[in-house]
C-alpha cells in the first residue's frame, strides 16, 4: 500500500471518527436537545416529564386533584370520559373533551408516578398508536351522522383540526416521560398527512377553533423537528402559521384596546393565541413576533384587565368591571401559553405572570377537593348563584361550583393547570447548568456538566414566604451554574450560604451562582416582599405583596342545591360579613397596611379558614354599593364623592386571593369626612 492511499484511509477515518464525537457531544442547551437549526435555540430547555416533583402545598394539589375530578374524571364524566368516547373507539364524544382530560391527566400521572393514571393514560395513547389511518390521520373515525351526541358540544366534524391539536400535546408530554417511538412514528405520519391535506381543507374548514388555536398546532410540528430533523416539518409550520388567525396583528395594532364595541375576540382564543407569535418567531426569527406578546398583554391589561391578571371574557371580550367573568379555561390556557414562551424567549415577565396566575386565580375556582368547578370567576365576587349576571355568554349556572355547571368545556380543560405548572418549575440551561424560573416546593433530578446527575430540593413556604432554600444532592463534586430568576417586584434579594451573604440581585434579572458543588452544599435565596398599589376600573384600588393579590375577606355560607335544569347538585356561596367597603384615602397615603404571617403553613392553604397571611388595614362601607343582576355593583368613583357617608372607619382584614370564595379584590377609594 503507497503512503498517499495509507494516508487517504487514515484521513477518512479520522473524518468520520471526528462528526461522530462531534454528534455526541452536548447541544447548545447542555445536556438536553434545543431547539435544531435554523429555529432560533431557545433560552432555555424542559426537562423530561417527571424530572420535577412537587412536596408541599404544590404536591397536596395534585394529590387533590389524583383523588378528585382529574383521577376519576371517566367515572364522573362517563357520557364523555368513559369507554364509549370516540378517542377510544367509540361512538360517543369525538371533539375535544377527551384529549383535554388526556391532556391534563399526562402530566399529573407521571409527575406522581402514579401507575393507576398512567394505565388510564396509556389506553387512549394505544388506541391513537394502534387505529391510525394509512394516509395518516389519526383520531375519531368520521361518523355518518355528524350532528352533536352530547348535549353542549360544537362539533361539526369529527375530522376537525382543533381536537387533533389538543391530542398532540398530550402525546409530546407522554413522548417526554416514557420515550415510546410509536409516538414519533405517529406524529410523523399525522404531520405528513396535515401537509398534504391542509391546502384543501385549511385549520377553518369545519370550525373556527382550528384557525384561531393553530399556534398549538404548529408549537407540536417545531418540536417534532427537533426530535427527528425531518425538512418537511419546517415547510408545514410555514403552512400552519399562514393559515391561523393573525394575532401578532391583533396584539400590535390597537384593536383590543377598543372600547365600543369591544374586540370580537373569544376568551380563551385570546388566551391560547398569546403564545403563537412567539411559537413562529422560533421558524421565521423576526423580533416582530416575540415583541408582540409583550404589545398583546399591555393592551389586555388597559381595556380588560384586572388585578389579578385575568381579564374580563364571559365569553366574548368584555371590558374590566371587576364582575366580569373570566372562564377557567382562559386560565389554564393563559398558563400554558407563559409557560411555552418562557424557555423560548427566556423573557422573566412571563414567569412573574405565570406565578400570578397560579397562586391567586388557579386555586379560587375549584373546590377545596377538586370536585366542582367556578365556570366563570369574579375578581369582586360577593355572591354565588344559580341566576343571570351581567355576562356575554349568559349561562345561568356559570359561577355556581358544579361538575357540568356553566358550560362543560372547564370540566374537562381545567386539569391542566398545577401539573404543568409544576412541570415548569425547573429547566436547563444552554451553560449545562440548571434553572429555577419559578418558584415553589420541590425537587428536581436532571443531568448537568457533562452528564453528572444532581438533585435540588427546594424548600420553601413560597408564595407566603420570602425563603426558598436549595439543597444540592451530588454524588461527587461538579462545576456547574444555577439559575435564579429575581422577580420583577423585588427591590434586591439576597443569596446566602452558611457563610452569609453571597451574592445579590435585582428584580427582573437572573442571578447565576456558577461554582464547585458538593453533596450538601445549601443556598439560601431572599425575596423580600413589599405592599404594591395599583389602580383599575374605576380608579379602584388593588392591594398585591409579592406574586399574591389580597382581597377582603368575607364570611361564607356554603349551600347545596339541585334542580331539574342540571344533572348534580352544586354548591351556591352566600356573604355572611358585609362586603360593600372602600378604603379610605388616608389609608392609602399612609401605607397603613400591616402584614400578619402565620407560624404554620397548612397542607391546603388555599381556603379561608387556612388562609396563612392576613394584611390589616381600615375600610369604610359605602351603604349606596349593593347589589346589581346578582353581582356588586357598579364601583362608585375613586375617590368616592360622598365625603360624609354615615358609616364608622372599621378594621378590616385582607387575605389572599386564592384562598377567598367571597370577595372584593379592587376597591373604591374613599375620602374621610
Amino acid at each position: 500500500m503507497n503512503q498517499s492511499r495509507l494516508l487517504f484511509i487514515i484521513t477518512f477515518f479520522f473524518t468520520i471518527f471526528s462528526l461522530f464525537s462531534v454528534a455526541q457531544k452536548p447541544s447548545a442547551a447542555g445536556l438536553y436537545p434545543g431547539n435544531r437549526a435554523p429555529l432560533v435555540q431557545q433560552k432555555y430547555v424542559p426537562l423530561p416529564l417527571g424530572s420535577i416533583k412537587p412536596t408541599g402545598h404544590l404536591l397536596t394539589m395534585l394529590e387533590l386533584q389524583r383523588d378528585g375530578l382529574t383521577g376519576n374524571l371517566d367515572s364522573i364524566y362517563k357520557v364523555v370520559c368513559g369507554p364509549d368516547n370516540g378517542w377510544l373507539g367509540g361512538t360517543g364524544d369525538c371533539w375535544e373533551r377527551g384529549p383535554y382530560w388526556i391532556d391534563g391527566l399526562v402530566p399529573l400521572a407521571y409527575i406522581l408516578n402514579d401507575q393507576k393514571l398512567k394505565a388510564k393514560v396509556q389506553k387512549w395513547m394505544d388506541w391513537s398508536f394502534e387505529n391510525q389511518r394509512p394516509d395518516g390521520y389519526f383520531g375519531p373515525y368520521p361518523n355518518k351522522d355528524d350532528t352533536p351526541k352530547i348535549k353542549g358540544t360544537q362539533q361539526t366534524k369529527s375530522e376537525d383540526w382543533w381536537p387533533k391539536m389538543v391530542m398532540l400535546k398530550a402525546i409530546q408530554q407522554y413522548y417526554s416521560a416514557t420515550g415510546d417511538e410509536r409516538a414519533i412514528k405517529l406524529l410523523t405520519s399525522y404531520f405528513k398527512y396535515q401537509l398534504k391535506t391542509l391546502p384543501q381543507y385549511p385549520l377553518n374548514n369545519w370550525t373556527w377553533w382550528g384557525q384561531q388555536r393553530g399556534g398549538d398546532n404548529l408549537q407540536i410540528v417545531l418540536w417534532l423537528y427537533t426530535v427527528t430533523g425531518d425538512k418537511f416539518l419546517l415547510e408545514l409550520g410555514e403552512l400552519i402559521h399562514k393559515q391561523t388567525f393573525d394575532w401578532t396583528t391583533v396584539f400590535t395594532n390597537n384593536s383590543l384596546r377598543k372600547a365600543n364595541p369591544y374586540a370580537d375576540l373569544h376568551c380563551v382564543n385570546v388566551a391560547q393565541g398569546l403564545k403563537a407569535p412567539v411559537m413562529y418567531y422560533q421558524l421565521n426569527g423576526g423580533v416582530k413576533y416575540k415583541n408582540a406578546v409583550r404589545e398583546g398583554l399591555d393592551a389586555l391589561r388597559d381595556v380588560h384587565g384586572f388585578v389579578n391578571g385575568m381579564y374580563g371574557g364571559d365569553e366574548a371580550m368584555h371590558g374590566n368591571d371587576p364582575t366580569q367573568g373570566s372562564e377557567f379555561c382562559s386560565a389554564v390556557e393563559m398558563m400554558y401559553s407563559f409557560e411555552s414562551m418562557l424557555p423560548v424567549t427566556g423573557d422573566l415577565y412571563y414567569a412573574d405572570y405565570l406565578e400570578k396566575l397560579a397562586y391567586n386565580v388557579l386555586p379560587t375556582q375549584a373546590d377545596d377537593k377538586f370536585l366542582r368547578k367556578q365556570y366563570y370567576q369574579q375578581v369582586n365576587q360577593v355572591l354565588v348563584t344559580n341566576e343571570h349576571r351581567h355576562f356575554d355568554c349568559d349561562y345561568i349556572s356559570s359561577t355556581v361550583f358544579g361538575t357540568t355547571t356553566g358550560y362543560p368545556c372547564c370540566l374537562t380543560n381545567m386539569h391542566q393547570g398545577w401539573p404543568k405548572f409544576v412541570q415548569n418549575l425547573w429547566y436547563a440551561t444552554s451553560d449545562s447548568g440548571l434553572a429555577a424560573l419559578v418558584y415553589g416546593p420541590s425537587v428536581v433530578k436532571a443531568k448537568v456538566a457533562g452528564g453528572v446527575e444532581v438533585e435540588f430540593v427546594e424548600k420553601t413556604e413560597y408564595p407566603f414566604s420570602d425563603r426558598i432554600e436549595f439543597t444540592c444532592k451530588i454524588k461527587k463534586p461538579a462545576k456547574f451554574p444555577l439559575h435564579l430568576r429575581i422577580p420583577s417586584w423585588c427591590a434586591e434579594a439576597r443569596i446566602s450560604n452558611k457563610t452569609g451573604i453571597i451574592q445579590k440581585g435585582k428584580g427582573g434579572e437572573v442571578a447565576i451562582i456558577d461554582r464547585e458543588w458538593k453533596d450538601g452544599d445549601v443556598i439560601v435565596l431572599e425575596l423580600p416582599m413589599e405592599i404594591k398599589l395599583s389602580r383599575w376600573f374605576e380608579n379602584s384600588l388593588g392591594i398585591e405583596r409579592g406574586p399574591l393579590v389580597y382581597a377582603l375577606k368575607i364570611e361564607e355560607d356554603w349551600k347545596e342545591r339541585k334542580t331539574p335544569e342540571h344533572e348534580d347538585p352544586f354548591w351556591e356561596v352566600f356573604p355572611t360579613s358585609p362586603w360593600n367597603y372602600g378604603i379610605p384615602a388616608r389609608t392609602i397615603d399612609s401605607m397603613d397596611f400591616r402584614v400578619n404571617a402565620g407560624s404554620k403553613i397548612d397542607p391546603m392553604p388555599w381556603n379561608l379558614k387556612n388562609a396563612p397571611i392576613q394584611i390589616s388595614t381600615k375600610g369604610k362601607r359605602i351603604p349606596y354599593w349593593g347589589l346589581y343582576e346578582n353581582s356588586a355593583g357598579k364601583i362608585p368613583n375613586s375617590p368616592y364623592p360622598r365625603r360624609d357617608l354615615g358609616t364608622p372607619t372599621d378594621d378590616i382584614i385582607l387575605i389572599p386571593y386564592g384562598c377567598t370564595t367571597m370577595r372584593i379584590a379592587e376597591f373604591p377609594v374613599v375620602d374621610l369626612p
